[in-house]
Formats: structure tokens, C-alpha cells, sequence
């Protein structure tokens, strides 16, 4: 949930009574999801017999190792994309689908090699009060089952100094009921609610609004549970704020906003030499997730969004191209109000996570693994290319016009596709050659690039 500028309108009783009984593990941070496949498609607001389509059809076979789904709880009603992010329960009983829906999607996504983070919202409940949209009926302070009153932090005002860490992480982020994390009781209920998730099948979380919760809470929190799985955090970066990043390296990856934000910077001013050093100034790159925007994002003007066309894939090639980090792919829908909730058919969404130049670079992440950064080269402005050591080769042109260029590529010598225009399998007509030199000339598209990967 992003800090400001947001506007914001089962097994449950039982597993709760028995969560007392429960004997925890003792568990370590994941630098990044575990496993060779580390590239992470969010497929935002998406249902989750939706998601489980894209699982069997799109993300499998692309090669994508995750996908992170919108929040499985039940929250209060209306048509907004925010309403998902004000829970009344935690029963998962929302507009995207019920438990039986959000099982058999996780089931489906593990048939097809994908793993499934859930988005947790767990720093706060719903404001108002009403009926949620599984039929609980709630009140600010008062959630059936779950809390009452004396599970809240006693500052009832929205947070408005961000250099007050009292301020962040104990009053209400726009006014929502801000969760009294530091209570045994309600780490427990929070604990208690993601192993369901995990007995599910759910690999990990994408702890939202992490920043207004401290990082001893949750690693308080994530004690508690009997296998925590992976976890990355949102952590926002505000220059001079009193919470950082930094602080929460240590229960798990932090989504590094200060890399969308420099992607923009670079490909809208012409200047992508300048990517050269994007690890610079940001979190260790085996701590950061990485992606070129989010919803907030996209909203909020931070970052480049799909709405910027050609420079936007560049961005999201570039990404999924570079070391640094473990990407997260974001696929959402068109919108021209901000507050405008999902598509209710098939038209609509935007669907970067399966366009051509996407999947080639996931299969590219894959088929160089850790490989060293390699051959870098710049024009000083708005090309660059570089390798990644013997596995694979990248150049990138945000020019207008196209570009020719002999690279040393280091890779071995041979015929290669690009795979930002073709999936090898079909790749007549976008081959490349390598010499035994390992030098190969490129004519890189305006507004365009060129992916070559050995095959493993």
C-alpha cells in the first residue's frame, strides 16, 4: 500500500482457538524466491480462476518461477481497486474468488511450475463500517472474530509526519484501523492467518504497507508461524523519512522502489548510459526485488507505466536482462481513473506479462542465472548493451532511429535467436551470428532490442 496519495474510501474461529497449540520453527530470510526461476509476474486484480489459467497457459510455459496475487481476505464493498486493501476478515471471501477458488488456483499454478506469492495486508483493517464482502458486518475497531478495540494502536489520527517513526508505524495510514502489532494477540491472529494461507499451498507474501509496521513486529510475526516461506516487504524509500529499507533486510526482501524510479529517469530523459551504475545508492542487490512500476506506482506518477509504450518494454527488458535484483514483472489493466477497479471480462487488461518481448527475457533470466556482468557497452546516451559473461547478450536502443553496432559478446560462437522478437522455436527471420571471435553486428531496432541466450 503506498504511504500517501492513496485515496481510500474459511477456516478462521477454529484455526485461531488451535493456534496456541502450534509448535514454531525456527526460520532464516530468503535473499530471493528460492529455486532457478526467480522472475516474479504480479497479475494485479486478477481472479484467481483467472490466475490459474494464466498459470497452465502463459506464466508456466514462459518460465516464470512466481506469481504474486492480490490480497486473499474479505474486505469491504465497492468497485475501487482499493477496496481489496481494506480487510474486514481474514477469511477469503473477496471479489476475486472464495477459498475454494484461490485452493484450486494455487494447485493449478504448482501443476504448471509456478509458485504463489500472496499479497498480505496485514498492518491495518478496514475503515467505517458495513458489510464485508463475504457478509461480515464490521465497525472501525470491531472485526467479528478477529479484533477488538484493544487491538489497535491507541493514535486515532492519520499519519502526517513521516520523520516520526512513532508516527509511521503506530497512527493510521489514511485512516485506517492501524493494527496493534507489538500484542501477542494479534501477532498470533496474523500468524495464524498466513499459515492457512501456507496449508494452502501459498509459497510466500508480499507484506503491504510493511513500512508501518517495525521490523522487530514482524519478525515477531513471522516466528510465530511453523514455515513462514519467502517473504519480500513494501518498504518505501522517502528521502529523510525516519523508516528506511535497510531496517528490514533482515526478515526478508524489500521491493526496491528507488529502481522504478530511476528507470524512468533514465529512459524518459535519453539518457540510459546512466543504468550503467542503477545498483547504485539502492539496497544489496540479493535483498531487492525489482520492477519497473506497480500499481501505486503507475498511479502516482513515480514511475514509467504501460501507458509510455516502447520505453516501457525497454525498461521491463532491461530489468529482466540486468543482475541486479530479482524482478517482478507487473501486469495490470488500462485506466484512466485512478481509482478505477478491474475489467469484469476479458478486455481490457493490459497483459505485459505474456507479450513476446517479456517471456524471451524470462527464459533469458533463466538461461544466464547468476552470470557476471560483462562487456558493457554505451553510446553515451540513449544505447547500451552489455553480456552476462558466457550465457547471454543484451542491447538496447531507445533512439529513434535503428542502430548498427559490431558487440564483443562473449558468448560462444554460433547462431542464435533474438528472443525479444521471436521464442526460439519460431525464430526464422530474427537469427543472429556469433563468430568465433565472439563478436557479432547488430542492427538494434529504434525504440528496440536484442536478446541472444545460450540454450541450456
Amino acid at each position: 500500500m503506498q504511504q500517501r496519495s492513496r485515496v481510500l474510501g474459511g477456516a478462521l474461529a477454529g484455526v485461531l482457538a488451535a493456534a496456541g497449540l502450534a509448535t514454531f520453527a525456527p526460520w532464516s530470510s530468503q535473499a530471493a524466491p528460492p529455486g532457478e526461476k526467480t522472475v516474479t509476474a504480479t497479475l494485479f486484480e486478477w481472479k484467481y480462476t483467472e490466475v490459474a489459467k494464466a498459470c497452465r497457459t502463459q506464466l508456466g510455459p514462459a518460465g516464470y518461477g512466481y506469481v504474486e496475487v492480490s490480497p486473499a481476505s474479505e474486505h469491504i464493498r465497492g468497485d475501487q481497486w482499493w477496496t481489496s486493501y481494506q480487510p474486514v476478515s481474514y477469511r477469503i471471501a473477496g471479489r476475486l474468488g472464495d477459498r475454494k477458488a484461490f485452493a484450486s488456483m494455487v494447485s493449478a499454478c504448482h501443476g504448471a511450475g509456478v509458485k504463489v506469492i500472496a499479497d498480505a495486508v496485514i498492518n491495518h483493517m478496514a475503515a467505517g463500517s458495513g458489510t464485508g464482502t463475504g457478509g461480515t458486518r464490521y465497525s472501525k475497531y470491531r472485526y467479528p472474530g478477529f479484533y477488538e478495540d484493544k487491538d489497535f494502536h491507541g493514535c486515532r489520527k492519520s499519519i502526517s509526519d513521516y520523520t516520526n517513526r512513532d508516527e509511521v508505524q503506530n497512527c493510521e495510514l489514511v485512516g485506517l484501523a492501524d493494527l496493534d502489532t507489538g500484542s501477542d494477540h494479534v501477532r498470533t491472529t496474523i500468524a495464524t492467518y498466513l499459515d492457512d494461507l501456507r496449508s494452502l499451498g501459498v509459497d510466500g507474501f508480499r507484506v503491504d504497507a510493511a513500512k508501518h509496521i517495525s521490523a522487530t513486529d514482524l519478525a515477531a510475526v513471522k516466528g510465530k508461524m511453523r514455515d513462514p516461506g519467502y517473504w519480500v516487504q513494501e518498504v518505501i524509500h522517502g528521502e529523510g523519512e525516519a523508516v528506511q529499507p535497510e531496517e528490514y533486510t533482515g526478515v526478508g526482501d524489500v521491493d526496491e522502489f528507488r529502481y522504478g524510479t530511476h528507470l524512468k529517469s533514465a529512459f524518459q530523459s535519453g539518457n540510459i548510459a546512466q543504468l550503467k551504475s542503477v545498483a547504485d545508492g539502492k539496497l544489496a542487490g540479493d535483498k531487492a526485488r525489482t520492477f519497473v512500476d506497480n500499481w501505486d506506482t503507475e498511479r502516482n506518477g513515480s514511475t514509467l507505466t504501460y501507458k509510455d509504450g516502447a520505453a516501457y518494454t525497454l525498461a521491463n527488458v532491461f530489468m529482466l536482462a540486468s543482475p541486479y535484483g530479482s524482478p517482478n514483472v507487473y501486469s495490470g489493466y488500462e485506466w484512466t481513473d485512478k481509482d478505477a477497479g478491474p475489467p469484469t471480462g476479458s478486455d481490457g487488461w493490459t497483459n505485459e506479462h505474456a507479450e513476446q518481448a517479456i517471456t524471451g527475457m524470462v527464459g533469458f533470466r533463466n538461461a544466464v542465472g547468476s552470470a557476471e556482468l560483462t562487456n558493457w557497452w554505451d553510446n553515451g546516451g540513449s544505447a547500451l548493451a552489455f553480456g552476462r559473461g558466457g550465457k547471454g547478450f543484451v542491447a538496447l536502443n531507445n533512439g529513434d532511429a535503428e542502430l548498427h553496432q559490431t558487440f564483443a559478446t562473449s558468448l560462444p560462437a554460433g547462431t542464435y535467436c533474438n528472443v525479444v522478437a521471436a521464442a526460439p522455436s519460431k525464430c526464422d527471420g530474427h537469427t543472429v551470428t556469433v563468430g568465433g571471435d565472439g563478436k557479432a553486428q547488430l542492427s538494434v531496432p529504434a525504440k528496440g532490442a536484442v536478446a541472444l541466450h545460450v540454450t541450456r
